[in-house]
């Protein structure tokens, strides 16, 4: 069978114009070349680019991972330097007492101080004081929460809330709230 059809193609070679024989050889040329081209060197080739976008996710990815590793190394020394600091603050003071001499020294009368429900913490008790300032400028306010942020004790604020007050002619005044904690190992 495959002898018949081998002989009926050298009978139709044969048959052929040289004309019609070199145009036949030089398509047969270039679909073989078009096989080996798309159906071996071209999967070589799409493969080394797979690869090299593999290698460049890779060297992202890597690069990603030294950041965020330098990030938790960062998070991790803060945070042992608040652990520290609460372990080793000596006489501790009630937070409201706290709250208001820092108030006085900052030239703010507190308008209210209301202690709030704090979170659960094994490691550490909170306490946690929500702060009302009324009429006070800010100047007065960020002096107010400087000295807080800069006390012998470890305090945190957190939440602060202002509204504007109009008052005509004089300088512009606010409300504020804002919380505070206070915190201590259990």
């Amino acid at each position: 069978m495959v002898n018949s059809i081998l002989e009926q193609l050298r009978s139709t070679w044969t048959n052929l114009s040289p004309r019609e024989q070199i145009l036949l050889g030089v398509l047969g040329v270039g679909l073989g070349l078009s096989i080996l081209l798309f159906g071996m060197i071209m999967p070589f080739v799409q493969m080394a680019d797979r690869a090299e976008e593999r290698v460049d996710s890779a060297q992202r990815q890597a690069q990603l991972m030294q950041r965020l590793s330098a990030e938790h190394s960062e998070i991790q020394n803060r945070l042992s330097g608040v652990e520290q600091r609460i372990q080793t603050q000596g006489g501790r003071q009630n937070i409201k007492t706290l709250l208001e001499s820092l108030a006085q020294k900052s030239s703010v009368r507190i308008a209210s101080m209301e202690e709030r429900q704090a979170g659960k913490n094994n490691q550490y008790r909170e306490t946690k004081v929500e702060v009302t300032l009324k009429g006070v400028s800010l100047g007065q306010t960020i002096r107010y929460l400087h000295n807080i942020e800069d006390s012998n004790q470890q305090l945190s604020v957190k939440g602060l809330r202002i509204k504007s007050k109009k008052s005509g002619n004089e300088a512009q005044l606010l409300d504020i709230t804002f919380s505070v904690s206070s915190f201590e190992a259990a």
